[in-house]
């Protein structure tokens, strides 16, 4: 079975948690991405998602100096290098999340998404049972 070392993005681009929310809306914009961790001395702290920004910043009328720890997420589901590819599209289902910091220790590794599951032929049908679990939970009303 795949390892999650195997498939993750190891090369992410990460904020300070002292970086303005503008910086990482840049960051966001350049690398084509929705979430940038946030870390110091490479320990993962949180992650900023354009949902952050949104709702928390944009429409909380906040300037973009605003500190990105003003606005972060800070309660994360994490992984190890070593989980299965499986095993994250469990657990990224169960959690109703799209992205998933890789971790070894308290260090960032790496990220994986469900995009990143999906171009995998082996877990191509775990990624899209995970996408449809996440996507038709926030679909509902409530």
């Amino acid at each position: 079975m795949k390892k999650l070392s195997e498939v993750m993005t190891t090369s992410v681009d990460v904020c300070s948690p002292q970086d303005n929310v503008y910086e990482a809306a840049l960051k966001m914009k350049k690398d084509n991405v929705g979430v940038i961790p946030v870390c110091d001395n490479g320990q993962l702290l949180g992650v900023i998602t354009d949902r952050d920004l949104a709702v928390r910043c944009i429409a909380e009328k906040r300037p973009g100096s605003t500190k990105v720890s003003d606005v972060m997420t800070t309660e994360l589901v994490t992984a190890g290098p070593e989980m299965s590819v499986q095993e994250a599209a469990e657990l990224m289902s169960q959690r109703q999340i799209r992205r998933l910091p890789i971790v070894e220790g308290n260090k960032l590794a790496g990220i994986i998404s469900i995009g990143d599951l999906s171009l995998d032929h082996k877990t191509d049908m775990a990624a899209g049972h995970a996408l449809s679990e996440i996507s038709e939970t926030r679909d509902q009303i409530h």
